[in-house]
């Protein structure tokens, strides 16, 4: 499994690539063929030079791979790095406009496995490669396939080994410095309340340093629960969003939990609250700013 494991061993990255290339890659007269996460083969010109990109941690990769300036269009939510404000903004993971991104002549679309215009791009001429982002480990194969698509993968390999090592030493940091100490921790995803799970990405950073989710991993990667089951679950730490912080000791027996009584709440300004959330190449920067909030409540 690819990822960023901390101690755990590690696949070999050039073994990686070369499996890749091997398996799925061929260039054919100055095009890249690639299947995506949908089981589809994608041709796409090599290297692709007006990118739409319709999601956030794609459209991160894409910069972070230094393409930012052949992007023409991005999704609704996509804001880092600033530059890309600026660029018009052509669907969400819902709805996207196909006759927006027709018009900008686009020779490579980027999106999610679950945005349902990939087909109907495709049925139109353009390549819509889907990426599935939705775990840990997908930030490295993304990374690595819009390395590939792009024509870039040494730039993407050493994306790669750069965030592994951050993200080691991050989690390591983190550890040690609560010596010992582990937490229970509630993360908020939505006030309903759903909650991230174990097996979501956000549930693999908080494992990374340490921590106990409160949530079971059978319950799914962002279960809905009964209010009861956090109050029950008494969480020591509780991670929530700014405008549902102020209301915790509202809800039904939520003032007796540890954390609200306490005040031990991680609430994040939006931009970084994006750095966790989102499963990209700014990865380390979430992690860090998870650790430094447990480390405050933790002792």
């Amino acid at each position: 499994m690819i990822g960023f494991r901390g101690a755990v061993a590690r696949p070999r990255l050039p073994l990686l690539i070369a499996a890749w290339c091997c398996l799925a890659l061929a260039r054919i007269a100055g095009a890249v063929v690639l299947r995506d996460d949908l089981g589809r083969s994608v041709d796409v010109p090599t290297p692709p030079r007006r990118i739409v990109s319709l999601l956030p941690s794609l459209t991160e990769t894409v910069c972070a791979l230094g393409a930012c300036d052949h992007l023409v269009a991005v999704g609704r939510f996509d804001d880092w790095p600033p530059s890309v404000r600026a660029l018009p903004r052509v669907g969400d993971l819902d709805r996207v406009s196909i006759e927006r991104i027709v018009a900008l002549h686009p020779d490579l679309v980027l999106l999610s496995n679950s945005q349902r215009a990939s087909n109907r791009l495709g049925e139109l001429g353009i390549p819509a490669f889907a990426i599935e982002t939705d775990r840990y480990q997908d930030i490295a194969r993304s990374i690595h396939l819009v390395g590939a698509l792009l024509g870039r993968p040494r730039r993407a390999a050493a994306l790669i080994a750069r965030l592994r090592t951050q993200v080691r030493q991050v989690s390591a940091a983190a550890i040690a410095a609560r010596h010992g100490a582990s937490p229970s921790v509630y993360f908020e995803v939505d006030p309903a309340p759903y909650a991230a799970g174990p097996d979501s990405y956000i549930g693999a950073l908080m494992t990374r340093l340490g921590v106990r989710n409160i949530v079971p991993a059978d319950l799914g990667m962002f279960p809905l629960l009964n209010p009861e089951f956090v109050v029950r679950a008494n969480p020591d730490i509780i991670v929530v969003s700014r405008i549902d912080a102020p209301r915790l000791a509202d809800r039904p027996g939520w003032a007796d939990i540890r954390a609200v009584r306490e005040h031990h709440l991680c609430v994040f300004p939006p931009a970084v609250r994006d750095t966790i959330v989102r499963p990209g190449p700014r990865v380390a920067d979430g992690l860090r700013a998870l650790a430094a909030c447990f480390a405050r409540y933790a002792r």
